[in-house]
């Protein structure tokens, strides 16, 4: 593949120019699987190039495995940067596309594992959502202050509030009467509403806590998108 403005031959598909400086891929999306990964590169509805980013299944120790796993991880993040993008769309292992998103400074959002380069084309034909740029912290409110499953909660909390297309989010309060569980906090992001918001259900034994979630989604549909990325966020971070 050459570059589409000088026309000097890339090393890699959807490569950014060193020569003069063009991006040849404005989006990657990523499907990981145990074994391998396979990027596609994106040039607005346009595949420009693919690639594969292999490893091998690890089957000794915890330790061995994490390794492997975090090697895989650096790797993928490495073809990734490669391409300099705006956004990076993934699908697949939850634990290795966290430790993806913690060694990129780009966006990533998490797609649906099957067909997932037809459901980013399906998105960008469509307005793009606006993108909050608060720090964390500066988008949480509210009356209510106590968080229920301590720092779990938190986590939950910070994890739905980092995501780019989320204003706010609003804890509500604690309340009981559930069945108890001894699985520790689990978070469940709801199903958006008419104006594309949702809700952060928190559960911790027989604790309940509904918490409004303001995103810049427009109508149902653009919500639920939203939706599934947040509930991909919370799965990465071990709570669902």
């Amino acid at each position: 593949m050459d570059c589409r403005r000088c026309a000097t031959p890339l090393e890699r598909p959807g490569d950014y120019c060193l020569v003069c400086g063009t991006a040849n891929a404005d989006a990657v999306v990523v499907a990981v699987g145990e074994e391998r990964a396979d990027l596609t590169m994106l040039d607005e509805e346009t595949v420009v190039g693919e690639t594969t980013v292999t490893t091998v299944a690890e089957d000794s120790d915890d330790e061995r495995r994490t390794v492997a796993r975090r090697n895989f991880a650096g790797r993928i993040a490495d073809e990734v940067r490669r391409k300099r993008p705006e956004t990076v769309f993934a699908a697949g292992d939850h634990e290795t596309i966290r430790a993806v998103r913690a060694d990129l400074r780009y966006e990533v959002l998490r797609v649906p594992a099957e067909a997932p380069v037809e459901a980013v084309l399906d998105r960008r034909g469509e307005r793009s959502l606006e993108v909050v740029e608060k720090p964390v912290g500066e988008k949480l409110g509210g009356s209510h202050t106590t968080l229920i499953g301590s720092r779990d909660g938190e986590r939950a909390i910070r994890a739905v509030a980092a995501h780019p297309h989320v204003k706010k989010v609003v804890p509500g309060p604690i309340s009981g009467g559930g069945s108890g569980s001894s699985s520790g906090v689990r978070a469940k992001v709801t199903r958006a509403d008419g104006n594309g918001n949702v809700r952060l259900l928190l559960r911790d034994g027989s604790s309940v806590q509904e918490n409004r979630v303001v995103t810049t989604a427009m109508d149902r549909e653009t919500g639920e998108r939203v939706r599934e990325d947040l509930n991909g966020a919370l799965a990465e971070a071990g709570l669902q």
